[in-house]
């Protein structure tokens, strides 16, 4: 029996240990990847493949990179290629019914969220954000809509309190990579029946932009810690301090919920221990700081090398404390 040819649609780190299980799958031969076009990138803009693409390269699979899943060039393509099955993971784009018709076996979708819930891009922030105990991994099969189509599998995983938006990521990519391989075989075989999702329980998750790391000091510590974790490595949960009546960005990288009522964005204490920062409900403690343009540090190294003040959020000339 010949092997499955499978066109492989991915970009971001996320994508690639699914298409690593897909090679290594008997039965399973990926014919070409297709990824976002070269990106510009740092200080100097120099464009950047993205992490699918390397991975291609590395070990010899074509790439395609066309700059909209929709051009009439790309899709004639696709159809030259003639795929059995198309495997979509963090693709970026939505795929219109022109690509989605192409392979007899439709296109697949990894998502990682437990569809309905977090319909989006952002799915594996959102849940840490919104303080969610558990998450997961959903095969799809691919229609027109945002993450709508019918299930084939899903995976379960529990959110612990040490989990940031990396681990999560990690541990979900892993997830998805392997519940894929499980998917595919039986999917192929008519064996599993794809099931409409539910119309209750759906829920979206929107891009996170840079913006969504400002730290509001009246919410409570809690929320505070989410999205410490949630957008921990980017972009980041900051506030500001005043430097030289400019206000200077502060990233905030580790901290813990503690029960103590202090005003919204006071500091209370701060030593080597931590900087206890009031909120809108109990307090939060800083274990990990970051001065823009600087490198990660512990509270005893940041108070070493910087005033700090008695107020977080810069609003004018924030005031001074002298805080031992």
């Amino acid at each position: 029996m010949a092997d499955t040819k499978v066109i492989f649609m991915g970009s971001a780190e996320l994508s690639c240990a699914s298409l690593s299980a897909l090679q290594k799958t008997p039965g399973m031969s990926v014919a070409a990847v297709v990824t976002q076009p070269d990106k510009p990138k740092g200080r100097h803009l120099k464009l950047t493949p993205s992490p699918v693409k390397e991975r291609a390269l590395e070990t010899g699979l074509p790439v395609l990179q066309p700059r909209l899943a929709r051009d009439p060039a790309f899709i004639s393509d696709l159809r030259t290629l003639a795929p059995d099955l198309v495997v979509v993971v963090a693709y970026g784009q939505i795929l219109p019914p022109a690509v989605l018709e192409i392979p007899p076996s439709g296109c697949i979708n990894v998502h990682t969220s437990l569809l309905p819930r977090y319909r989006g891009a952002g799915p594996i922030q959102r849940a840490i954000l919104n303080g969610d105990a558990e998450t997961g991994v959903t095969i799809m099969k691919m229609d027109a809509g945002l993450d709508t189509g019918p299930i084939l599998s899903q995976e379960r995983t529990g959110i612990g309190p040490e989990d940031d938006a990396r681990t999560l990521h990690d541990r979900l990519a892993q997830i998805g990579a392997s519940l894929l391989v499980r998917t595919i075989p039986g999917y192929l075989a008519g064996n599993i029946t794809p099931q409409p999702q539910p119309a209750h329980g759906v829920s979206y998750a929107p891009k996170i932009t840079k913006q969504d790391g400002q730290i509001d000091w009246s919410q409570p510590a809690s929320v505070i810690w989410n999205k410490v974790r949630g957008l921990t490595p980017w972009p980041g949960a900051f506030t500001f301090i005043s430097a030289g009546g400019q206000p200077l960005r502060l990233k905030i990288l580790k901290a813990i919920v503690e029960p103590i009522a202090a005003e919204p964005g006071r500091v209370v204490r701060a030593d080597k221990d931590g900087i206890l920062t009031g909120c809108g409900k109990d307090a939060l403690k800083i274990l990990q700081l970051q001065i823009e343009g600087g490198r990660p540090l512990n509270p005893q190294q940041f108070l070493a090398g910087h005033e700090l003040p008695g107020q977080l959020g810069f609003s004018g000339a924030a005031p001074s404390a002298s805080i031992q």
